[in-house]
Formats: C-alpha cells, sequence, structure tokens
C-alpha cells in the first residue's frame, strides 16, 4: 500500500485527517492501492465553511480587475503544469494520457474566459426612465458556494464551477470524488501560488456525508452538481428545500443518428472515438448509434472490426485509446449490463468482457481491464437502450427514417447530448429544431459548448434553470441588484399614494 495521503485543503493549507477517515485510492491500470483519501467528518466541513465565510468580505469587496489578474496568473500556472494535473489524471481515473491532456485544455478555457470577469460583470444603465430618475443593475456575488463533480473528470469540472464563482467575488469549496482526488491538490496548490487569499478556496474530500454537510449548511448558499441523474434529483430537491441555488446536472444517453447520405468513413471514426474514448465514462459519450435505412448493413461490419482492434493499453502508454475502467465496482456493473443485453435478445457482436488483460503490458493484468463492446438489433424496450451503462458499450438501434430517429430520442428521459451525421443541409436544419435534447452536433460527435456558451442538458439531464459556465454560469454564481435613484432638486412636493409610474 502506499503511503500516500490526499488530504483537505482548507484556508490556504493542507490538513490532516486521522487514519479512520480514509479511503483507499486505486492505480485503475494496476488495480493496487495508490494512496488514501481523507473523509471529511461534519468538523470538517465546518472549518471550511467557516474559512470561506470569513474570507469572503474582503475577497467579494476586491475590484473585478483585481481578482480576474489572479485568474490571468492562475491561467500562466495551469499552462506550466497541465502535463502534471494530466498525469495524475490518468493515474487514478485510468483514462489516457492524451485524452487527460485535452480535458486540461478545456478546463483551461474555462479559466481564460473567466479573466474577463470585468467585462462580465458589468450592469445596465438607463438615464432618465422618469424625470429625474435613472435606473441600473449591478451583479454581486452570492457568499460562500460549493461544487461536487465526478470522478470522470476531475479537473475539467471543477474548472467548469471555481473560477467563474471566484472570479464573480464568491469563496469555493470543492468536494472532488474521491476515486481520484489528486488533482484537486494540484489546483489548490496552484491557485496559492497566484496570489488568491487563503479561505477563498477549500477542498474538501470525501463522501456523501460531506455532500449532505454541505447541503444542509445554512452559510453555503448555491451548490454546483455533476453526475448521475437520481442523485442529482435529490440533491437538487434537499438543497432547493433548505433555501439554496441548486445548479445539478444529471446522467445522459447520447444518440447519434447516421443518415444514408453521411460520409461513413468518418461516421465510423466518430462513433468509434465518442463510444470508447475514456472508456465510455463521459456523460458526452455516445452510446447509441441510430442507423438509418440501409446505412446499418453497410456501417456494422466495420464498427465491428474497428471494435475489436481498440488499442487498449495503459494510459501512460502514447499509442492508446483506451485505458481501464476506473473501479472493479463499474467493471462489475458495465458486466452485468452486457449481461442483461443478452438476455434480453440484442445481438453481441463484440464482447468486451473477453479482453485480453496479458496485452496491456507487464504488471498491468491485475488491472480493471475491458475492451469495447458492439450490440446491434438493440429495441428502446431494452435495459441497455434505456439506461446510462457508463462504459465502453455501443448499442445500435436500426430505425426507417429521419423521423423515426426523432421521435426516439425525444422519447427518451434524458437529454443531455445528440449529434447527426448527414450531408443534407434540410435534414440537420430540421434536425436542430425538432430534437429535444440540450446539446447538438451536426457532424460532430460530441457537442460540449466552448467555454463562452455553457454546457447543460434538458429533460431529466439537468435540474436547475441555468446551464454550466459561460455566461448562465456568471448569472448562477451572482444575483442581480436594481438601483433607482433621483435628488432632491426633481421630487416634487407632497407624498404620493399612487402606484409610481414613468413622468
Amino acid at each position: 500500500m502506499s503511503d500516500t495521503i490526499i488530504n483537505h485543503y482548507i484556508n490556504g493549507q493542507v490538513v490532516e485527517t486521522e487514519p479512520a477517515q480514509r479511503q483507499d485510492v486505486f492505480n485503475p491500470a494496476s488495480g493496487k492501492v495508490s494512496g488514501q483519501v481523507a473523509l471529511a467528518s461534519p468538523a470538517d466541513v465546518e472549518s471550511a465553511v467557516a474559512a470561506a465565510q470569513a474570507a469572503f468580505p474582503a475577497w467579494a469587496d476586491t475590484p473585478p480587475l483585481r481578482r480576474a489578474r489572479v485568474m490571468f496568473r492562475f491561467l500562466e500556472l495551469l499552462n506550466a503544469h497541465k502535463d502534471d494535473l494530466a498525469r495524475a489524471i490518468t493515474l487514478e481515473h485510468g483514462k489516457v494520457f492524451t485524452d487527460a491532456q485535452g480535458e486540461v485544455a478545456r478546463g483551461i478555457d474555462i479559466v481564460e474566459f473567466a479573466c474577463g470577469i470585468p467585462q462580465l460583470l458589468k450592469g445596465d444603465y438607463t438615464e432618465q426612465v422618469s424625470t429625474g430618475i435613472d435606473n441600473w443593475t449591478m451583479r454581486q456575488p452570492l457568499g460562500v458556494v460549493a461544487g461536487v463533480t465526478p470522478f470522470n473528470f476531475p479537473v475539467m469540472v471543477p474548472m467548469w464551477m471555481f473560477p467563474v464563482a471566484i472570479a464573480a467575488g464568491n469563496t469555493f469549496i470543492l468536494k472532488p470524488s474521491p476515486l481520484d482526488p489528486s488533482a484537486s491538490l494540484l489546483m489548490a496548490d496552484l491557485l496559492k501560488q497566484a496570489g488568491l487569499p487563503d479561505g477563498v478556496f477549500n477542498v474538501v474530500q470525501g463522501d456523501k456525508d460531506s455532500v449532505e454537510a454541505l447541503l444542509d449548511h445554512p452559510d453555503v448558499k448555491a451548490l454546483s452538481f455533476v453526475g448521475s441523474t437520481p442523485i442529482a434529483n435529490l440533491i437538487y430537491e434537499r438543497g432547493a428545500r433548505n433555501g439554496k441555488r441548486v445548479q445539478a446536472l444529471g446522467g445522459a444517453k447520447n444518440h447519434m443518428v447516421v443518415m444514408p447520405d453521411a460520409n461513413l468513413d468518418k461516421a465510423v471514426d466518430a462513433l468509434i472515438g465518442a463510444a470508447y474514448g475514456s472508456a465510455g465514462e463521459r456523460c458526452m459519450a455516445i452510446s447509441v448509434a441510430v442507423l438509418v435505412g440501409d446505412v446499418a448493413d453497410k456501417i456494422m461490419p466495420h464498427l465491428a472490426e474497428r471494435t475489436q482492434a481498440l488499442k487498449v493499453k495503459n494510459g501512460l502508454e502514447l499509442d492508446a485509446e483506451m485505458g481501464p475502467i476506473v473501479t472493479a465496482q463499474a467493471h462489475q456493473r458495465i458486466t452485468g449490463y452486457i449481461e442483461k443485453g443478452i438476455q434480453e435478445g440484442a445481438e453481441l457482436l463484440v464482447d468486451g468482457r473477453n479482453f485480453d488483460s496479458s496485452v496491456t503490458g507487464d504488471g498491468n493484468a491485475e488491472g480493471f481491464w475491458m475492451g469495447g463492446t458492439l450490440f446491434d438489433n438493440v429495441t428502446p424496450e431494452m435495459t441497455i437502450y434505456r439506461e446510462e451503462i457508463f462504459g465502453p458499450v455501443l448499442v445500435c438501434v436500426r430505425v426507417p427514417d429521419v423521423a423515426t430517429a426523432i421521435q426516439l430520442i425525444n422519447d427518451h428521459e434524458f437529454g443531455n447530448g445528440v449529434s447527426c451525421f448527414t450531408e443534407s443541409g434540410s435534414v440537420a436544419r430540421e434536425f436542430g429544431r425538432r430534437i429535444q435534447v440540450g446539446m447538438v452536433g451536426i457532424n460532430v460527435p460530441i457537442p460540449v459548448p466552448m467555454a463562452w456558451h455553457g454546457f447543460g442538458g434538458w429533460k431529466r439531464s439537468l435540474f436547475g434553470d441555468t446551464h454550466a459556465y459561460g455566461e448562465e454560469g456568471v448569472r448562477f454564481y451572482t444575483k442581480q441588484k436594481s438601483i433607482m435613484q433621483r435628488w432632491s432638486d426633481s421630487i416634487d412636493a407632497g407624498a404620493e399614494f399612487v402606484m409610481p409610474t414613468a413622468k
């Protein structure tokens, strides 16, 4: 067992914990324990909230330009240490190093966006809304806010939250996944080096008890969550009952429609990368291929061949295309879904359970290894179609036309991401207009919006009123104040007993 302990970060310093409050952290490639992560007690959460609450008044009163300068220094440090962050991701999550580099890069995009906070916080001003009266709005920070983030993006998803929240003048508490927690402390150290005052950014490691403590704490004004739909729903409801502003991003079952006129070679490339990249452990992974008309008979042999040929290796190998599954428990869950698909009558073309782990390299055979799995002739009633598997399993559904494809997707409970591969402008236009999904790609398999647009799905993929990051993220982490002003020279004598109107 490794002696590495991943602790909390509170008020500008690492806080050590007692051995009884720790959980093993694994390297998925070897299956061995790489360290232990602290599990916060209620007292730890209280300490983090107290530190954030104490730091808030001075930080909120700091001019936005000075807050932006801290973000600029943080940005510079991130670019200098991005490979360190990527390596930490690969060692604890298992995704391939190049994919981890991409994750860090997308997080850096949000920091770049947050550097523009002086412009983003500008309000509106109207002169002479009524005789002698001017009216303007401003956006002010909420106070102490928190983020609860998943294992699949231990750098990018926290950066969806804290750069915007902090730049807007809030103080922040991050509760990362206990499966891959090391990156959280690396980011905390870089923020301190950038000159962020102590207490503005804190990390509370832990499990669901930590989340519940944050949800119930009266001084935590808002909480952002990314995870599965059942938990997102519970968090949204509990936070709302406690009077918090809550943004909870849930699960997904992302479809990719392949039209008969699509470039099939590019469609195959897109499906393979989007289904099996990061071992399918992405909320934006394509897990359903919707094959229209005669496309299925043309594309299935190529999909099967490419699935079998996936380079599944230790993520630190530069030619790796897919790494291991994050935990043994996740491996067992995915295996159960594959068996369920067989029992319900889906046609199993490639079975990832048969993967030979000896090809991953010396010392890796005990890791949580699995190959890509491919099903054909899946129907909407099957469990592997309805439920989020969150693993390297691609299911293929055959439909006669695009109208049936759109109806199929719109009938699903999730509405996170979707893609359509076609060369027809009219099909693309109608698909974009008719589909009931929050993020849509036309010949783009994973349509994750850029930093200034904002991320979020529809239906049971999002609980709350705003999407993550972008201008909606600024609105989530701030509250609007409207000010009307006039001076005594313009005030008529005498009391007014009617509703004020413009004069």
